[in-house]
């Protein structure tokens, strides 16, 4: 039988990744809605790309190609969301001060990361890929944030 400090990992994870799913549904909402038409930017394909880096996938045709990328967006908030839950647990942050240190450690990731790949290179980055890169993350960071807290909220008021 796992011991409380298991089942506690467990049940932030869990909170985690449910509140980095909700966070990438609003980033792509937000992406969608707002970011996409001001700056013209077409859809991303770097989260399908990420995945066919690192696992021997090949997507055959545009419609494989879309629904690897939204598999792959989705699990890439879903991962943050458990970051999200481990590092703000473990450090015993909340609000802003979780978001911001979350976000300061998984965005670093992320670029580090995908340059290491040959994914991004970032020295050619424009100022607006920059921004809109930083943007859409931070959006995916204060989401999940604010999912989290509720869910942990919700977690602490029930019955147990």
């Amino acid at each position: 039988m796992p011991d409380s400090s298991s089942q506690g990992i467990a049940t932030t994870m869990g909170r985690g990744a449910l509140a980095g799913f909700l966070g990438a549904v609003v980033m792509t909402a937000f992406q969608r809605v707002v970011e996409m038409p001001l700056t013209g930017r077409k859809e991303s394909y770097a989260p399908a790309s990420l995945v066919t880096t690192l696992l021997p996938i090949a997507p055959k045709g545009k419609r494989s190609w879309r629904r690897l990328n939204y598999i792959a967006h989705f699990g890439v908030g879903v991962s943050w969301g458990v970051g999200h839950g481990v590092i703000s647990t473990r450090a015993g942050l909340r609000g802003q001060r979780a978001v911001g240190a979350v976000f300061a450690a998984l965005y670093a990731s992320d670029v580090l990361t995908a340059t290491a790949l040959g994914l991004y290179r970032p020295w050619r980055w424009t100022f607006e890929d920059l921004a809109v890169d930083v943007i859409d993350k931070l959006v995916l960071a204060e989401a999940t944030g604010l999912a989290f807290e509720q869910l942990a909220a919700e977690g602490e008021a029930a019955p147990a």
